[in-house]
């Protein structure tokens, strides 16, 4: 460790040295501050390398220099990326470390098939199969993502369901892979979850098509 860290000042003290021989004009034309590797990791191969080709205009640039503006519109225009940090690597080398974002939900836009990702976009759907829950009807992607929070704060297994549906009043039912339609209320979703959940677990024996919890303090069920 006493050698790794007196080694990084050596280094820091070296690049203080240099910069503070040159002026602005004399770094930028510098060559050995150009960039010549652009080292992409967070998405698989295929878009790691596409985003690396979509970045090749950086190539040249200086490190000290490099706007980040450019980087922001080329990277976050991906919709598979949730975030992402860029790292300098002296002498010429651009790291970029994206998080990528996660597969909530499938949906059918224009009869076209996307996947909704927790970063509120869309994504063209693959011809790979993906267990996510389908959503139907026409919804705002916060309003949903109201409800996945209430799930997410509940024991509800967001794995168990099968679809969602929307309706134009803002709320929304959910249907388990069991085949179980929960009718939700539009507000207080995460007390009316885990009345849900507090239902079924004493009623685990019971063969339950329907419960409809739109009403406050009130349950109707249909076996």
């Amino acid at each position: 460790m006493p050698h790794q860290k007196s080694k990084k000042i050596f280094i820091y003290l070296f690049l203080f040295l240099i910069i503070g021989t040159l002026n602005n004009k004399d770094i930028n034309n510098y060559h050995f501050f150009r960039i010549d590797t652009i080292s992409i990791k967070g998405l698989d191969e295929k878009n790691n390398n596409k985003l690396s080709k979509d970045l090749n205009f950086l190539k040249l640039d200086n490190l000290f220099f490099l706007k980040k503006l450019k980087i922001n519109e080329v990277v976050g225009s991906n919709n598979l990326i949730e975030n992402f940090s860029v790292f300098r690597k002296y002498p010429s080398s651009l790291e970029i470390i994206i998080s990528k974002t996660d597969f909530l939900a499938k949906i059918k836009k224009d009869d076209k098939d996307f996947i909704l990702g927790s970063n509120g976009r869309l994504i063209i759907a693959s011809h790979e199969t993906l267990n996510l829950p389908f959503i139907f009807g026409n919804f705002e992607i916060e309003n949903f993502f109201n409800l996945k929070k209430a799930i997410d704060e509940t024991k509800l297994d967001y794995n168990e369901v099968k679809n969602f549906y929307s309706y134009k009043s803002g709320r929304w039912d959910i249907e388990t892979k069991n085949g179980l339609i929960i009718k939700l209320p539009k507000d207080n979703l995460k007390r009316t979850l885990e009345l849900y959940l507090i239902f079924i677990s004493e009623n685990e024996e019971k063969k339950i098509n329907i419960i409809d919890l739109r009403q406050s303090n009130q349950m109707i069920i249909n076996g």
